[in-house]
C-alpha cells in the first residue's frame, strides 16, 4: 500500500524551505519585482539552489547531485506555489533536469547541480506529455528557428533545443536572442527563442526526453497547485474570522462556511491526486495515469480556490498591493502549462479505455 503521507525528512524540508521563502519573497517584495524588468528573484534562487542544494534535489550523487526523489521535490514545489515565488526551479530544476537525465548528459547535470548554470527545455509551457511539439530547422550543422512561449528562458544559461532531425540539442544561451513576451503570469515570465546560425551539441533523441521532462514537469506541478490552493484558502478563512460585519466575523455566516467547506474538501483531494503523482514519478508506478489524473482535477481547484480568496476578500482583494492577483495570475496560467485539464482528462479516457463514442 502506497503511504502518501509526509515523511518526518519531508517535512523538515518543507518547514526549511518556507523559512527561507520568508525571508526572501515577502509578497511586496514579488509585487515590486514583477513591475520591474526583472521579475526573477535570482537572490532567492542562489540561495535555494547553492545554499540549499535544491537545484540538484532530482540528479544522482555521483554527479554531485542530491539523489533525492520526486516527492522531496513535489514538497518543494508546494512551499514555492505558497509563495509565488519566481524561481526557475520547476523548468530547471525539474524539466530540464529530466530531459537530460533522459539524455545521458553527465556534465551538463553536475553543472545544474552545482547552481552555476540555469537550464530550459526550449518546447512551449503549454505543451503537454506525448503532444506535438515544435522543433527548429537543422542546416550545415547550424540551427535556425524561432520557439515561442518558453519559461524562464531569460534566465537560462544553456537551452534544450529540439531541432527536425529527432535530436535535442545543447545551445548557449548567449548564442540566440531571447525576446520577452507579454506574460499573463509575471512571476513565470514567458519570452520567445530565436536561433540564427546559433551551434549546438546533439544531446540524444528529442522525443523521449521532452516526453519524460514534461510528464515530471505536469506531474509535479500540480503539487505547485497545491502550495496555491492551500496557502489561498488559509489566507481567505483568517481574513474572514478577522473581517467583521453587523458586530461579528464574516466567516460566522452559514453561506461563507459553505463556500470555504466545499474548497476544503476540493484542496484536500488536490492533495492525494497530487501527492500520488509525485510517488507515481518516484517509484515509476503508474506514472502516466497519476500525472493525467492530478493535472485533470489541480487546475480547477487552483483557480477555484484563487477566484473565491479575490471574491472573499472584497475590496482589498481588488487592489494591486494584495497579492492575491498574483495568485490568480498564476493559477491561471497553471491551468493551461503542460496541457489543459481537458487534454489530460483525454489521456486518462484513453489510458482506461473510456474513450467517448
Amino acid at each position: 500500500m502506497t503511504d502518501l503521507l509526509y515523511s518526518e525528512e519531508e517535512e523538515a524540508l518543507r518547514a526549511a524551505v518556507r523559512d527561507l521563502l520568508a525571508d526572501h519573497c515577502d509578497a511586496p517584495g514579488v509585487i515590486a519585482r514583477t513591475e520591474s524588468e526583472a521579475p526573477h528573484d535570482l537572490a532567492a534562487w542562489k540561495a535555494l539552489a547553492d545554499g540549499m542544494g535544491l537545484a540538484g534535489l532530482l540528479i544522482p550523487e555521483e554527479l554531485d547531485g542530491q539523489g533525492a526523489t520526486h516527492r522531496e521535490a513535489a514538497v518543494v514545489l508546494e512551499e514555492l506555489g505558497r509563495a509565488v515565488a519566481p524561481v526557475p526551479y520547476l523548468t530547471s530544476a525539474v524539466v530540464a533536469t529530466e530531459a537530460l537525465l533522459e539524455c545521458g548528459a553527465e556534465d551538463l547535470l553536475s553543472r545544474l547541480a552545482s547552481a552555476t548554470t540555469v537550464g530550459a527545455l526550449a518546447v512551449g509551457l503549454h505543451t503537454a506529455p506525448g503532444a506535438a511539439f515544435e522543433a527548429v530547422r537543422l542546416e550545415d550543422g547550424l540551427l535556425h528557428g524561432e520557439l515561442t512561449g518558453i519559461a524562464d528562458a531569460a534566465v537560462a544559461d544553456l537551452l534544450l533545443v529540439p531541432a527536425d532531425d529527432g535530436g535535442l540539442y545543447e545551445v548557449d544561451a548567449s548564442a540566440v536572442t531571447v525576446t520577452p513576451q507579454v506574460s499573463f503570469d509575471l512571476t513565470r515570465p514567458l519570452a520567445t527563442v530565436t536561433l540564427a546560425g546559433a551551434t549546438g551539441r546533439r544531446l540524444g533523441d528529442a522525443e523521449p526526453a521532452v516526453r519524460r521532462a514534461l510528464r515530471a514537469g505536469a506531474g509535479l506541478l500540480a503539487s505547485e497547485q497545491l502550495g496555491l490552493a492551500d496557502w489561498t484558502l488559509t489566507e481567505t478563512v483568517r481574513y474572514l474570522k478577522e473581517r467583521k460585519q453587523f458586530n461579528r466575523p464574516v466567516g460566522g455566516f452559514q453561506a461563507l462556511k459553505h463556500r470555504l467547506a466545499q474548497l476544503w474538501l476540493e484542496v484536500v483531494n488536490l492533495r492525494a491526486a497530487a501527492r500520488s503523482a509525485a510517488d507515481a514519478l518516484a517509484t515509476g508506478e503508474d506514472v502516466d495515469i497519476a500525472v493525467a489524473v492530478a493535472q485533470a482535477y489541480a487546475a480547477g481547484v487552483a483557480v477555484h480556490a484563487a477566484e473565491e480568496a479575490l471574491q472573499l476578500h472584497a475590496g482589498i482583494g481588488m487592489t494591486w498591493e494584495h497579492p492575491i492577483h498574483l495568485y490568480l495570475k498564476r493559477a491561471k496560467s497553471d491551468s493551461i502549462a503542460y496541457g489543459t485539464a481537458g487534454a489530460h482528462r483525454a489521456t486518462v479516457a484513453e489510458l482506461v479505455d473510456l474513450r467517448a463514442p
